[in-house]
């Protein structure tokens, strides 16, 4: 998995097929982010597609100093300024109101990253051994603790705290081969 850098090489080749994959991964997540800006779903879909638009005619350059996805979400994030700036009036807004707007922006931006790693650590558990994924899902998902979770699957503790660390290691190993990227997870 390459975030969508190697689909972007393909679309900049002429493999028209790769730029409605980059789409189909990343439109959802761009207009719950750009709806952050401009504070309106209609408005952040037409500003998503601006983007992809955007994308597709203007060929920017991705120099892979960042992930794709920031990448892109840049790109977006500049079309909904642009938006903003052709389109409101200027607002006499207090200082404290627009850090708390940047916070809330902030915090959707995490929490959609947040539930997009969820989304790939739960794919690579799905490819795990069953005892692996049990093991794993019970105490990080679930909640129980090593003691419980040894019980639940009948186990001893020591049993419990050698399968967790196979677990955690196939677990990694994993999605090190897919690409995953442990820097805000």
């Amino acid at each position: 998995m390459d975030n969508g850098a190697g689909s972007y090489r393909r679309f900049l080749d002429g493999d028209d097929n790769a730029i409605a994959e980059i789409v189909e991964t990343y439109k959802d997540g761009l207009i719950l982010y750009l709806n952050g800006y401009v504070k309106n779903i209609f408005i952040a879909e037409e500003l998503t597609e601006d983007t992809f638009f955007r994308l597709i005619t203007k060929k920017p350059k991705y120099a892979g100093k960042s992930s794709f996805r920031s990448w892109l979400f840049a790109i977006g994030r500049n079309v909904a300024v642009d938006y903003i700036r052709h389109h409101s009036k200027i607002i006499d807004i207090p200082v404290e109101d627009a850090k708390n707007s940047l916070l809330e922006e902030q915090s959707l931006e995490q929490s959609y990253i947040g539930e997009e790693n969820k989304r790939i650590v739960c794919k690579a558990l799905r490819e795990l051994p069953p005892a692996y994924r049990n093991a794993l899902w019970l105490v990080y998902f679930e909640g129980f603790s090593n003691k419980e979770t040894a019980m639940i699957l009948k186990k001893t503790e020591r049993q419990m705290k050698n399968l967790l660390y196979r677990a955690k290691k196939a677990l990694k190993s994993k999605l090190e081969k897919d690409g995953f990227e442990y820097e805000n997870f």
